[in-house]
């Protein structure tokens, strides 16, 4: 089952943090110099989903609706409000006409950088409700914690100092939690997740990563410089033909696809340790009249929902289409995007947060080395076998996790 949809909760009212949210929701505040939630989004968009559902409050609905267009890169955006104050599973119960049978759902005012999907291949099985991204090393005694049992959550302990891992506020979600919601309003953390514990219903997945909840002063002060660095981090750059998937001569199909061993758990790899993860592909079949651009594309987005079922993902598919001796007069030219040059690497680096002097590039032949060259990061080329194996091995231990920085 593919995940597409993304729910959101902004209705929070935010009276801790005084004149600020008088007239905006805490999710709108700026916060090194975006509004918190545009840090949400963007993690949806990156992710892979297709669809967006803000659940605004009934007094922020309008301020919800002018603060955002329709859509943002390949996530379409809506706007459900709530006509009355219904807590945070009444929001889900008022929005159920919009709900796709499985989704991620996410608070508006608290982010945890950690690899989302990693918690989709739990899909496989029918034994739960709802999974639980547990934040594990948050210190102090502001939140309460989670107590697990294998990968079961067993119960919710008080606000606490504690080794154990917090609730971090993102879940995957079945539809059918909105059986449980009888009345109106409902609370998710009080009245239904401590009774899904109780019957084993709920799954927990432990992780750590930034953590950043704006809901008072002192953190919504930190977050002025911790989010805008969690943005900033090293890529991985990856040849598509020959290091993801064999190069069988002008692969344009699904059919065509014999995935690299250990390819989708090298990409999960690399999520979960905090990459960007970018693919760089030179595919001069278009300009040879193979296939078209809408084909590639295509391909490419089957590609992302076969990653999405092994936990990974990647934050973009980059091609080149030309070729200087192109069949197709519209793509016969010489371009920098096409590889040996750095125009796809350069391309990549001038619209993405990255940090440039930790990032690399794989790929199999000698013009990936020339192009990672030319961009100014290291190249390591892969001889075959293994990627998840050569991944480990090229990848320093030093740099694992640099989103957690």
């Amino acid at each position: 089952m593919t995940v597409r949809q993304a729910v959101c909760l902004v209705g929070g009212r935010g009276t801790r943090l005084g004149s600020l949210t008088q007239t905006t929701p805490k999710p709108l505040l700026p916060v090194g110099g975006r509004p918190f939630l545009d840090y949400l989004i963007g993690e949806a968009s990156r992710f892979g989903l297709e669809r967006l559902s803000l659940l605004a409050g009934h007094n922020a609905g309008e301020v919800v609706r002018n603060y955002h267009g329709k859509a943002v890169g390949g996530l379409s955006i809506e706007v459900i409000v709530e006509a009355a104050p219904a807590g945070t599973a009444g929001a889900l119960a008022n929005a159920a006409h919009a709900l796709d049978p499985v989704f991620f759902l996410f608070n508006g005012d608290s982010f945890f950088g950690f690899n989302w999907l990693s918690m989709v291949p739990a899909l496989d099985r029918e034994d739960w409700t709802m999974h639980l991204a547990l934040a594990r090393g948050v210190q102090g005694g502001r939140y309460g914690r989670v107590e697990t049992r294998g990968d079961r959550i067993s119960s919710f302990l008080p606000k606490a100092e504690s080794d154990l891992p917090i609730n971090a506020g993102i879940y995957l979600v079945r539809r059918r939690i909105l059986d449980r919601i009888h009345s109106v309003p409902c609370s998710l953390e009080n009245d239904i997740l401590p009774r899904l514990a109780s019957e084993g219903a709920l799954l927990g997945f432990a992780a750590e990563g930034t953590f950043i909840d704006i809901g008072i002063p002192e953190d919504f002060a930190r977050g002025q410089e911790a989010m805008p660095a969690f943005t900033r981090r090293p890529a991985a750059f990856l040849d598509r033909d020959g290091v993801i998937n064999h190069d069988d001569n002008y692969v344009h199909r699904p059919e065509q696809i014999r995935w690299i061993d250990g390819a989708k758990d090298a990409i999960r790899w690399l999520n979960d340790a905090g990459f960007y993860v970018f693919v760089i592909t030179n595919q001069a079949g278009v300009a040879h009249g193979h296939y078209g651009e809408e084909q590639v594309r295509t391909l490419h987005a089957w590609m992302q929902r076969e990653l999405q079922g092994a936990g990974a993902h990647v934050d973009r598919f980059e091609y080149c289409p030309y070729h200087p001796e192109g069949a197709v007069e519209r793509y016969r030219r010489v371009s920098d995007l096409r590889k040996p040059g750095p125009g796809m690497i350069l391309k990549v680096r001038d619209e993405w947060p990255i940090d440039m002097d930790d990032s690399f590039m794989i790929g199999d032949r000698d013009i990936d080395m020339q192009a990672a060259a030319a961009a100014g990061i290291a190249g390591h080329q892969f001889p075959g076998g293994n990627l998840l194996d050569f991944v480990r091995t090229r990848v320093s231990a030093t740099r694992r996790n640099p989103a957690s920085r």
